[in-house]
């Protein structure tokens, strides 16, 4: 048995989520993550509203912590460790804290500085992202270094199975790629509702702020390799990877194909929705694919696994 597990990013939020794991673990998702963000994690998550959980600031501690005690649940129940781990922007953080690299706490500590970090760069520049339907990564290439010769802010942000790239600008490079994407050679270019141009040079800003909130982390050795966004190879470096993520592309795709050749031939999803579950199988068609979306799937993953 050989398997990896994922983490999802911000997008996956939605009001309700996690019931289950607050209830089961008020020691962990309670008083004692309230304290360090200085704001009720359940609150946010059970009674919203939308544009609340919604919020950069928000989202990134809610599914941090969400996904980190599914997890908890699952390592106690999952018949061995896994080989691997990757996370999906954010859920990299989480996947740090599964690896045993940051302590929980202090994952939830620098994605809250990531996450207002994030939302201070975004709205101090107008801008977004889209993604590209039937376009690979070379096409994605083409269009956003042609649009900066015409003197434009336009880069690949994020590269996450076949056909789903998505690139991330200034709003009107957003709306020009949009506009014309039939004649750029893309079936389609549809506007995210994001805050902003995440994993471009736009958030510079953010990463030098994130920066120190990194340099002054502990981090340890890892209990499994974790794959970073930026490299798709294990992260050896975490201050200078997790800068860099914030002003690079995701290379998820990549990650998993790796993990794959390094011979996880099982994935589970862990944390809320199933967004990376299925970049799994658009990427790697032969794995076998598992999600963990609330407590009640522990038992039937735990379960998968252990059939070899």
């Amino acid at each position: 048995m050989s398997y990896a597990v994922l983490f999802p990013g911000q997008g996956s939020q939605f009001v309700g989520m996690g019931a289950d794991v607050f209830a089961a673990r008020p020691d962990l998702l309670g008083h004692r993550a309230e304290k360090i963000l200085g704001w009720s994690l359940e609150d946010v998550c059970m009674r919203g509203p939308d544009d609340e959980l919604t919020r950069t600031d928000r989202a990134q501690p809610a599914l941090y912590a969400v996904a980190y005690a599914l997890w908890e649940a699952f390592a106690a129940e999952a018949p061995g460790p896994p080989q691997a781990g990757a996370g999906h922007s954010l859920g990299e953080y989480t996947a740090l804290a599964a690896a045993g690299i940051v302590e929980f706490e202090t994952g939830l500590r620098l994605v809250a500085a990531r996450g207002t970090a994030m939302q201070r760069a975004a709205a101090a520049a107008s801008s977004g992202m889209a993604a590209l339907l039937g376009a690979d990564q070379d096409t994605a290439e083409q269009i956003c270094a042609a649009r900066r010769t015409d003197g434009g802010r336009l880069w690949v942000a994020n590269l996450n199975a076949p056909g789903q790239v998505v690139v991330a600008g200034a709003d009107e490079d957003i709306k020009w790629v949009t506009d014309n994407a039939r004649d750029l050679g893309v079936r389609r270019a549809i506007p995210l509702n994001v805050a902003g141009a995440f994993h471009s040079p736009l958030m510079e800003p953010a990463a030098a702020e994130l920066m120190m909130a990194l340099e002054a982390a502990t981090f340890h050795a890892g209990s499994f390799d974790v794959w970073a966004n930026v490299s798709a190879a294990p992260l050896v470096d975490p201050v200078a990877v997790l800068a860099g993520q914030l002003v690079g592309p995701v290379r998820f795709a990549d990650s998993v194909e790796a993990m794959a050749a390094a011979g996880a031939d099982k994935f589970v999803h862990i944390g809320p929705g199933d967004v990376t579950a299925g970049m799994v199988r658009r990427t790697v068609r032969e794995a076998e694919v598992l999600v963990v979306s609330e407590l009640a799937d522990v038992e039937q993953a735990a379960a998968a696994l252990a059939v070899q």
